[in-house]
C-alpha cells in the first residue's frame, strides 16, 4: 500500500472528493447544530456550541439563508461540509440548505454531510434526492469492534447503493479496528481517521483515560498517528491536527482574501491582509504624491492605502501632524487585527 504524506503530517492514498475540496481551503464548513446527545469523551465541540441549537457558517453566526451563501460567496466556496453536533436531529433544516447550496451554487457545489446516526433508507433517500454528494458515518467507539453486527451495516449498504460515496470518518484512536474495516470492506467505503486532540472542552475525559500530548506546543494526542499508520487500508486517509491548522485554514483565509483584497492591499502567504493606515486629515498629501483614487479608501475618518505608501509618505504625513500604521489582519469582513505597527 503507497501512502502519499504532505508536510502537515497528514498521509493518504485515497481522498474522497470532499478531502480533495478540503485541501483547497474550498470547502465551507456549515455546522447546523450543537445538539446531539451523545457526549463522546473526544468530542472538540466548543462550550459556546455545544448542546445548544445554533448555526454558524465557518465562523459566521447565521441567523437568515443569506448569511450562509455570502459566506461560501466570500471564500469562493466550491462545496460544503455539513457537521454538527448531530444534523440528522435537524433533518429538514439539513435538506433545506442541502437545496438551498444547490440552487445557489449548481450541482457541482459538492455536500457532505457528517452523522453519528444509522439512517434508515427514507431518511437516506431524502437526503440524496435534496442533492447530497457524501455521508460520512460516525459510529461511537464501543462499536467499532462490532460494527458489522449493528444498524450501520444496513445503513451503509444503503447509502452505498443509493449512489452516495460513503466511509466512515472518526478520531485515530488506538483500538480494535477489525470490524470497521471488515464492514468497509463489504461496501467498500473510505476511512477518514482524524488525529485525536486535546480541546478546553474534552482535555479533562482525556486525561482522565491516560492521553498525553505529543509535547508541550502541541494539541495532538500521543499514538494518534501511529494508530493510524498501522491500519492496511486501501481507501485510507489520516488528516494529521497540524494540517487542519497549517494547511486547511491557512488555504481557507487565501480563497477569502483573493475575494476580499483591494488594489492596495497585500496578501500574505498565510492569507491575511496588510496595509497602511492613516489617521488624521491628510488627504491632500496623498493627492499632491499623485496617488490614485484606486490606491486609497476613506474609512471612518482615517484612510488606508497600500502599506508601502503609507510608509514612504510617513515623515511628511506625521509632519502634517497624522499618525502612520501598517495593519495585518483576518481576511474577513471585519476580521481581527493580527498586527498593528506604528511607523
Amino acid at each position: 500500500m503507497t501512502m502519499e504524506k504532505d508536510s502537515s503530517g497528514s498521509f493518504f492514498n485515497y481522498l474522497p472528493d470532499g478531502c480533495r475540496l478540503c485541501y483547497k481551503g474550498a470547502k465551507l464548513v456549515l455546522f447546523v447544530t450543537g445538539v446531539c446527545g451523545k457526549n463522546c469523551f473526544y468530542c472538540p465541540v466548543s462550550n459556546e456550541r455545544r448542546e445548544k441549537d445554533l448555526i454558524f457558517a465557518n465562523e459566521r453566526t447565521v441567523k437568515k439563508d443569506e448569511d450562509i451563501i455570502e459566506e461560501a460567496v466570500s471564500m469562493d466556496a466550491l462545496g460544503t461540509g455539513i457537521t454538527g453536533g448531530e444534523p440528522l436531529l435537524r433533518l429538514e433544516r439539513v435538506i433545506h440548505y442541502i437545496k438551498l447550496l444547490k440552487a445557489r451554487f449548481g450541482a457541482s457545489h459538492h455536500i457532505h454531510l457528517y452523522t453519528a446516526l444509522a439512517p434508515g433508507k427514507d431518511v437516506l433517500f431524502c437526503l440524496r434526492n435534496a442533492g447530497l454528494d457524501e455521508l460520512r458515518f460516525h459510529p461511537p467507539l464501543g462499536l467499532w469492534a462490532t460494527i458489522i453486527n449493528s444498524p450501520y451495516l444496513k445503513s451503509i449498504r444503503a447509502a452505498h447503493e443509493l449512489g452516495l460515496s460513503t466511509g466512515i470518518e472518526i478520531p485515530a484512536i488506538p483500538a480494535d479496528f477489525s470490524g470497521i474495516l471488515s464492514l468497509l470492506e463489504e461496501v467498500g467505503g473510505f476511512l477518514n481517521l482524524n488525529e485525536l486532540e486535546f480541546s478546553e472542552t474534552n482535555s479533562g475525559e482525556l486525561k482522565k483515560r491516560g492521553f498525553e500530548a505529543v509535547d508541550d506546543v502541541s494539541s495532538a494526542v500521543l499514538g494518534s498517528k501511529e494508530a493510524a499508520e498501522s491500519l492496511n487500508w486501501n481507501k485510507l486517509h489520516f488528516c494529521s491536527s497540524r494540517f487542519k491548522d497549517a494547511v486547511q485554514l491557512r488555504e481557507r483565509f487565501k480563497r477569502i482574501a483573493k475575494k476580499a483584497s483591494r488594489d492596495f492591499d497585500e496578501v500574505t502567504d498565510d492569507g491575511t491582509l496588510v496595509y497602511g493606515v492613516i489617521d488624521g486629515d491628510c488627504l491632500d498629501i496623498l493627492r499632491d504624491a499623485e496617488v490614485t483614487e484606486d490606491m486609497y479608501s476613506v474609512k471612518d475618518g482615517s484612510i488606508e492605502t497600500a502599506w508601502w505608501i503609507a510608509e514612504e509618505l510617513a515623515p511628511e504625513l506625521k509632519k502634517a501632524g497624522c499618525s502612520v500604521w501598517v495593519i495585518e489582519r483576518y481576511p474577513m469582513k471585519d476580521g481581527m487585527i493580527m498586527e498593528k505597527t506604528m511607523l
